[in-house]
């Protein structure tokens, strides 16, 4: 694929490498991040750095920038051993990083930001403003912001705060520049803008670490790719001797020896599609997130959202249950509309979700299993702002039982329970709502082999007696082995529908790399 005229590919000039880590090593609490990862940038080259969640991309990039130091292994600048020993000490070999975050002061105007810390000053040691302003229009202007940067910055949209955020970052004579997901809140004018200014950058011999989870822009500006997976070096070289499919298949570390061969494979039978759906989720909508994703889901259909880190998958699920604000779409139950952006309105309806973070969205850690267990039901098991214990005990002790939650006691702490039997109860959480439609992020994430079976098999079992489930999960035999059908998700975006004897592991990963009829030039 050829790259954008923004950015022609031009050898560097000198092929020494301007930043670079040698087997490097980080581990934290027994956990290896980084193990034994190499990596080169050169000047003037644009070099994509990508890998699912845990692969060690915002360890390297922490470890490159001095927020940690490598357990083994060195780090070099321009050849020399180095040891940034905190981010400062990075930004002043010429190392700037722009974050998914931005990362400056909303309060202050936008050219305070721009040259926050290096204000030109006048004679008797006082900030120039005058100066200082004009020089931040100017630079300004050449990253498409116009208009008073005497303002402040928290009056610009987000897409316009990451653009200040660059400019800052280039503007102190910077190197080195590390792009963590730059176009993740931009809209498509700025994502223009940005390539433009990448495209300048990497003639002037700038270098640019490029991390991202879009192929499409990875394969517009980027000149070569480092693959990370599971904290290892899996790949690094040139991108254009790299087709989708191939990188697909390393960041998932799959086999691709058959995956072409399944692009235009017939649909297989789907038992469930005699069903009237259970729920629809038609043309869901929202900005940088979502873009017209529809989902139906049958009773006792177990469907399955497949797709890369930043396909779309859990925000998919937030914007069913009213947990994502929408600018469009609809969700119906049983063909009634759920009123937007209402958690409420969707439990009401009969949705209910286990989020992937159960720690963040989860469990009370300081409250027993029983509390855990029947949080949610308390306004259903009331009576006049009172709840009776016994009514409690029988709800508790049947899905104790029934999900085989082994505790000491109703009365234990949560916190003092393996993973997986806090995974079954945050399941007994919602369970005891009796939903229609049942939404699981990330199900067994974290938890043991033998929890994790056990979780497949209450899914099943689930779906065996008519619910409504959406999985989501990272692990490609889970999906495969565990849904009806699968939906695979693209940049928020809707890119295949696989049924019965479709739904294959080369399918999903042909349908993730755009690969199939017409499009074999990827």
């Amino acid at each position: 694929m050829e790259r954008e005229a923004t950015a022609p590919v031009q050898p560097p000039a000198d092929d020494e490498p301007i930043l670079e880590v040698v087997e490097v090593t980080k581990e934290f609490l027994g956990t290896r991040a980084l193990d034994t990862v190499s990596f080169a940038l050169r000047a003037g080259e644009v070099h994509a750095l990508v890998g699912e969640n845990g692969a060690g991309k915002s360890t390297l990039i922490k470890v490159l920038t001095g927020v940690y130091r490598p357990d083994s292994g060195v780090l070099r600048h321009h050849g020399r051993p180095v040891t940034f020993g905190k981010p400062i000490q990075a930004q002043q070999a010429g190392i700037s990083t722009i974050y998914q975050e931005v990362n400056l002061i909303p309060l202050m105007s936008i050219a305070s930001n721009v040259f926050l810390g290096r204000e030109p000053r006048t004679r008797a040691g006082l900030i120039d403003w005058p100066k200082m302003n004009a020089m931040a229009a100017e630079l300004l202007a050449g990253y498409g912001i116009d208009g008073d940067v005497r303002r402040p910055l928290g009056g610009l949209g987000v897409g316009a705060q990451q653009m200040v955020a660059l400019a800052r970052a280039v503007s102190v004579d910077a190197r080195v520049v590390i792009m963590d997901e730059p176009t993740s809140s931009l809209e498509p004018r700025e994502v223009a803008t940005l390539f433009t200014v990448i495209g300048r950058l990497h003639r002037q011999g700038i270098a640019i670490l490029y991390v991202s989870h879009r192929m499409d822009e990875l394969y517009r500006i980027c000149d070569r790719v480092t693959v990370l997976r599971d904290g290892r070096l899996v790949h690094t070289g040139p991108l254009s001797g790299l087709d989708r499919i191939e990188l697909v298949s390393l960041m998932l570390g799959r086999e691709i020896s058959d995956v072409r061969a399944h692009g235009a494979t017939s649909f297989g039978d789907d038992r469930h599609a005699a069903k009237e759906p259970l729920l629809r989720a038609e043309d869901l909508s929202s900005p940088h997130r979502l873009s017209g994703v529809s989902v139906t889901i049958r009773p006792g259909e177990v469907v399955g959202l497949a797709g890369l880190l930043g396909s779309g998958r859990s925000e998919t699920a937030r914007a069913i249950i009213g947990a994502l604000p929408l600018d469009g779409g609809t969700v119906l139950v049983a063909d009634k509309p759920v009123r937007p952006g209402s958690i409420a309105s969707a439990i009401r309806a009969g949705i209910s979700m286990l989020a992937e973070d159960r720690k963040g969205d989860g469990i009370i850690p300081n409250l027993s299993v029983r509390e855990n267990i029947v949080l949610a039901a308390l306004p259903r098991l009331s009576r006049f702002g009172l709840v009776r214990r016994a009514k409690q005990d029988r709800i508790v002790e049947t899905f104790i039982k029934r999900l085989r939650i082994k505790a000491s006691s109703p009365d234990q702490k949560v916190a003092e329970l393996s993973g997986g039997n806090q995974q079954k109860v945050l399941l007994a959480r919602w369970l005891c709502m009796q939903p229609r439609i049942l939404l699981l992020d990330e199900p067994t994430r974290g938890i043991d082999v033998g929890a994790k079976a056990e979780v497949q098999a209450l899914i099943d079992e689930l779906a065996a007696e008519g619910l409504g489930v959406l999985l989501i999960s990272a692990e490609m035999e889970e999906l495969i082995d565990g849904a009806d059908r699968l939906v695979v998700l693209r940049d928020g975006a809707v890119v295949g529908e696989l049924v019965g004897d479709q739904v294959t592991e080369g399918n999903v990963l042909a349908a993730i790399a755009a690969v199939g009829e017409g499009n074999d030039d990827v």
